[in-house]
This record gives structure tokens, sequence and C-alpha cells, in this order.
């Protein structure tokens, strides 16, 4: 499995439950060592990805998932979802859930998150390819916070979160937070 922003919000939760559900090798990408080692030491990754403008992507990807992939959950979009297509194992799924690479573009306003993909790896490996959204499911949040806390309760799983107090410290707080400084979620309390 690999997983794009795994610091993030939700990636720094999701090594630990890829593992809890039976994954057998989870890897994850950060622009950060530092998260990168917090990634492996405690938040459920084998391996992680650094991004890294003076190396390739899909290269990197391939040595840390030289048998490839079977899932891959996309907070990111961009070079990462291109390198994936090219790590996917044959019937691989993929999850889009977000589009930071879109965001963060110097050439875009955060609105749309264009990416060029070889349609033709879609076809032969059988990928399926699917965005999600947290509202697509309510019939399933009843069992998500009983399973999810049973996790937290139990030690299975940690929360990785900042708490940042003063909603007029909330630019800073998402300048931080886009900048790569926090792991995990950050909160902006009133």
């Amino acid at each position: 499995m690999f997983v794009s922003g795994g610091a993030g919000g939700i990636g720094s939760v999701a090594g630990r439950i890829a593992g809890l559900l039976g994954a057998g090798r989870v890897i994850g990408s950060t622009g950060s060592p530092a998260k990168a080692e917090r990634m492996t030491h405690g938040l459920g990754y084998d391996a992680v990805v650094l991004r890294n403008p003076e190396h390739s992507f899909s290269d990197r990807l391939a040595e840390a998932a030289p048998e490839g992939i079977d899932v891959f959950v996309d907070m990111v979009g961009g070079e990462q979802l291109r390198a994936a297509v090219r790590a996917a194992r044959p019937g691989a799924r993929f999850v889009l859930i977000g589009t930071l690479a879109g965001q963060l573009s110097a050439k875009g306003g955060g609105a749309t998150a264009p990416v060029e993909i070889d349609t033709f790896q879609l076809v032969v490996k059988r990928i399926t390819m699917r965005g999600i959204s947290g509202a697509d499911h309510p019939e399933a949040q009843a069992e998500w916070t009983r399973t999810f806390g049973a996790w937290l309760r139990s030690g299975e799983i940690t929360f990785p979160h900042v708490r940042i107090a003063g909603i007029h410290n909330a630019p800073a707080a998402l300048h931080a937070l886009m900048d790569g400084q926090h792991l995990g979620t950050v909160v902006v309390e009133l």
C-alpha cells in the first residue's frame, strides 16, 4: 500500500490503520526527513519516499516497492499519482482523497489539480480509481467512530495533532501546515 502525504492529517493515521487491517507493507511519502523518521518509528510505515525535485519520484517509489503496489491512498495527486500508476500491480485500487499538488501549485488557485497520467496503464493493469469524500458514506460513521475509538483507547493507534490557541492565529497555522512544519492534524482553538 502507498499513501501519498503520509504525514498529514489523514496520512498520519493511514499507515497504522493499514497495518491493523492486514496490509503487508505500507509506504508513505513526505517532504521532510524528520517526518519520514517519525512515520517509520511510530506511525506504521515500513518505508517512506521523500519528495525531492532533483530525483525522480517514480524511480524512488519503485525502489521502495520493487514488487509494485496494490492499494494507493492519494492525498496529493500530481507526480505522485503518475508514479503510483507506473508502480501499480494488476488489479490495483486507487482512492483519491486530496489534491495537495494542485493546492500548492504556484500556477493554480487551488481549485483544480490537473495531472497527465498514462491511461493505457489504467487499462492494461485494470486499475480501479475512485474519488472519495468523507460525506460519501454517512451510514459508516457509527462503525468508524466505534472502531477508531477502540484503537485509540487500546493504544493501537495514535492521533498526531497540534493545537494552536486563538482564531487570530489561524492564518499563521495554515501557512505552517502548508510549509510542512506540523505532523498530523492542526486544530485551531477559539
